[in-house]
C-alpha cells in the first residue's frame, strides 16, 4: 500500500521526538485523523475544545522543555486554536500547529468553512507559516515549522489541505525546483557575548555598591550561575512571573516576585539599588524598576531584538544566560555582604511574616490568601503548579514558596483567562509522574476548567502519579475585574457583570467519577490540601473564599485608592466588607515592621 501524505507527516513528527499531539478532530484533518488510528503515534490527546488543545500543547512544552503540536481542521477549527497560540508567542513557546484546508480545487471559491488561514495566521505564526500545495514540499515545510519553533522559541504552523492529505506521498527528488531537507533535530547553540562587551559589563557591576538582581524564564538553565551572582555581589534576586521557579524562595536575600502581583521587597530593592542586572527577563512594568538615571544596568538575554527595551541599560550582552554569566562571573569583585544585604534578608524575612499574617486574617467565609499560604508547606518537591489569570495570580506570585524541582508557570504576557486546568493537563502529559495542581479562580473554571475535567477524566488511569489538584478559588465573582474597576476607573462593582452562577466544582467533580472536596471554613483548609495530596484521582478543591479582600500592590499609588474611595462612595454593594478586610490587611503587613 503506498504511503499517504498524512502518514508521512505523522512518520516525520516521530522522526522529530514528538510523542503527543493535542488534537481535535474535523472533516478538514480526516486524512490525519485516519492516519493517527493507523499508527497509533504520536500518541493523541483530544481536548474539549480547540483552544484547550493549543493551551495543553503550550503547558506541554512549557514544562516538558521542548516542542506542543496541536491539530485542529479548517475553518471554526483553526480559529479555535488562536488564543493559546498567541499566548505561545507572547511568552516565547516553541508550538507548531497543524490545520487542515479544504480540498486546494475548492480554495479561493467561498467554499463550505473556507478562511484564508494563511492570513489568519500570518500574525500569530509571523516566524512561519506555510501551506503545503503538493507532496514534494514534504518533508522541508514541516522541518522548518519545527526547527523554526524551537530556534525563535515561537508558535509556527502548518496548512495541509484535506485532498492532499490522502494524496500519494512521492519524497522530493533532487532537482531544480525541489527542495530537500536534512535529517530532523534541533540542538541549541551556546551562544556568549565578545570579551569586550563582558569587560565593560563587569565594570559596571564592579562599580556599584547595591545590585539588584532580575531574573525571568530566560534565566531558567542559569540558576546555579545567579545565585553565585548574588552572592559575589552581595546582592539581592527579584523574580519576573514567569521566572518564578527559576531559583528557589529559601534563601534569604530572594524577594520574591515583582510588579503589580509583586512583593515589597522586589519593590523596595529596585528603588534602592544603584546597579541592576537583567537576566533573561522582559519584564514590562517600568515603574517597578529603578528611576531612569538613579541606576546603573546591565542586560542579558539571548534574544537581541528583547534586550535593551525596558530599562536603558549600560551594556547589553546578547548570549545565552548561563554561558554569559559563567564568562561574567570571574571578572567580579567579591564584595562584603554589608548593610545592603542585611537590608534585603531583613525586609523579607518581615514580609513572610506579613504574609503569614494576612493569610491567617480573618474573612468571610474563607481567605484566598490562606488557600495558597496552606499549600506552600505542603508542596512536594517535584511539583508543578499552574495558575489562571486573575485575583488567583496574585495570590500565586505572593505566598507560594517554591524549592527543589518545583515548576510553575501561567499566561505570563497575555494573561488570558482559562488555561491553568489545560496548562495541568499537559503538564502531566510531558512528566506523568509527577503531581501537578492548578489554582483557577471560578470565572476562568467557567469558561474552560470544568470542560477539561471531562478531558482528565479520560486519561489520568495512564498517568503513574494520578495527581491533578484543581483548587478553586469560589467567590462567585469575576474579581479581578471588579478590583480594575474600581483602583483604576473609580467605578463601583457592576453585578450585571461581575455575578457568576454559583456552581459546586466538587459536585460536578464527582459527577465524574473524580474527588470533589469542598471546604467553607479557614480550619478545614489544610486538611483539604492533605486530603487531595494523598488523593489517587484528580481532585477539585473547591473553597468558598471572600471576594472582598484586596489584592493590593506592594506599592499603592495615590490615584489607585482614591479611585477605589470614589468607588465605595458611590455605592459599591461590597463596600463595607472591602474596608474592614481590606484595612486589616494593610495592617497586617505593617505589624511585623514594628516589632524589629
Amino acid at each position: 500500500m503506498a504511503e499517504m501524505v498524512a502518514d508521512y507527516v505523522l512518520k516525520r513528527l516521530r522522526d522529530w521526538g514528538v510523542e503527543h499531539v493535542f488534537c481535535y478532530p474535523g472533516d478538514g484533518i480526516n486524512g490525519l485523523v485516519a492516519a493517527l488510528g493507523r499508527a497509533g503515534a504520536p500518541k493523541v490527546v483530544q481536548p474539549r475544545h480547540e483552544e484547550m488543545g493549543a493551551f495543553e500543547a503550550v503547558g506541554y512544552a512549557k514544562f516538558g522543555g521542548g516542542v506542543g503540536v496541536c491539530m485542529a481542521t479548517s475553518g471554526p477549527g483553526a480559529i479555535h486554536l488562536l488564543n493559546g497560540l498567541y499566548d505561545a508567542k507572547l511568552d516565547h513557546v516553541p508550538v507548531v500547529a497543524i490545520v487542515g484546508q479544504v480540498a486546494r480545487s475548492a480554495m479561493g471559491g467561498s467554499y463550505m468553512q473556507e478562511v484564508d488561514l494563511q492570513v489568519l495566521f500570518k500574525d500569530v505564526a509571523s516566524d512561519y507559516v506555510h501551506t503545503v500545495a503538493v507532496p514534494e514540499q514534504l518533508p522541508n515545510v514541516l522541518d522548518r515549522a519545527l526547527r523554526t519553533a524551537l530556534d525563535r522559541r515561537a508558535p509556527t504552523c502548518v496548512i495541509i489541505p484535506a485532498d492532499l492529505q490522502e494524496a500519494e506521498y512521492e519524497a522530493p527528488a533532487h532537482a531544480f525546483r525541489q527542495v530537500p531537507s536534512s535529517a530532523p533535530g534541533y540542538a541549541a547553540p551556546e551562544t556568549r557575548p565578545p570579551e569586550a562587551e563582558i569587560a565593560r559589563a563587569a565594570e559596571v557591576v564592579n562599580a556599584g555598591e547595591k545590585v539588584a538582581i532580575l531574573v525571568g524564564q530566560g534565566a531558567r538553565s542559569a540558576a546555579a550561575e545567579v545565585l553565585e551572582l548574588a552572592e559575589v555581589t552581595g546582592g539581592g534576586i527579584a523574580k519576573a512571573l514567569l521566572g518564578k521557579d527559576v531559583v528557589s524562595d529559601e534563601p534569604a536575600f530572594v524577594t520574591g516576585a515583582i510588579g503589580l502581583l509583586g512583593t515589597r521587597p522586589s519593590y523596595e530593592m529596585m528603588r534602592d539599588c544603584d546597579t541592576l542586572v537583567i537576566v533573561g527577563s522582559s519584564f514590562p512594568y517600568s515603574q517597578f524598576l529603578p528611576e531612569y538615571g538613579g541606576a546603573r544596568a546591565v542586560q542579558i538575554d539571548i534574544a537581541g531584538h528583547m534586550i535593551g527595551m525596558r530599562y536603558p541599560t549600560e551594556v547589553n550582552l546578547v548570549g545565552d544566560a548561563a554561558a554569559t554569566l559563567r564568562a561574567l562571573l570571574p571578572r567580579l569583585r567579591r564584595k562584603e555582604h554589608g548593610a545592603w544585604r542585611r537590608t534585603i534578608e531583613r525586609n523579607v524575612q518581615r514580609w513572610w511574616q506579613a504574609m503569614e499574617a494576612q493569610a491567617k486574617m480573618p474573612a468571610d467565609p474563607v481567605n484566598p490568601m490562606l488557600i495558597c499560604h496552606e499549600l506552600s508547606s505542603r508542596l512536594p518537591d517535584d511539583a508543578i503548579v499552574t495558575c489562571d489569570s486573575g485575583s488567583v495570580a496574585n495570590w500565586y506570585a505572593r505566598l507560594l514558596r517554591f524549592r527543589g524541582r518545583m515548576r510553575g508557570s501561567l499566561s505570563g504576557t497575555l494573561a488570558s483567562m482559562g488555561p491553568a486546568v489545560p496548562y495541568a493537563i499537559g503538564a502531566k502529559f510531558a512528566h506523568p509522574d509527577r503531581p501537578a495542581i492548578a489554582l483557577t479562580g471560578d470565572g476562568a473554571m467557567q469558561m474552560n476548567g470544568m470542560a477539561e475535567l471531562i478531558t482528565a477524566c479520560r486519561y489520568w488511569r495512564s498517568w503513574p502519579d494520578p495527581r491533578l489538584i484543581v483548587a478553586v478559588l469560589h467567590n462567585n465573582d469575576l474579581n479581578q475585574v471588579t478590583w480594575e474597576l474600581r483602583a483604576m476607573g473609580g467605578s463601583p462593582r457592576v453585578p450585571q457583570t461581575q455575578d457568576l452562577p454559583d456552581v459546586s466544582y466538587a459536585g460536578f467533580a464527582r459527577s465524574l467519577d473524580l474527588e470533589g472536596i469542598e471546604v467553607d471554613k479557614p480550619g478545614l483548609l489544610g486538611s483539604a490540601w492533605d486530603q487531595a495530596l494523598g488523593s489517587d484521582r484528580p481532585v477539585v478543591l473547591d473553597v468558598r473564599c471572600s471576594a472582598d479582600l484586596p489584592p493590593i500592590p506592594p506599592h499603592v499609588e495615590f490615584d489607585q485608592v482614591k479611585n477605589t474611595m470614589q468607588a465605595l462612595l458611590k455605592g459599591d454593594p461590597d463596600a463595607w466588607g472591602i474596608v474592614g478586610e481590606g484595612v486589616r490587611a494593610k495592617l497586617r503587613e505593617a505589624l511585623p515592621r514594628r516589632g524589629s
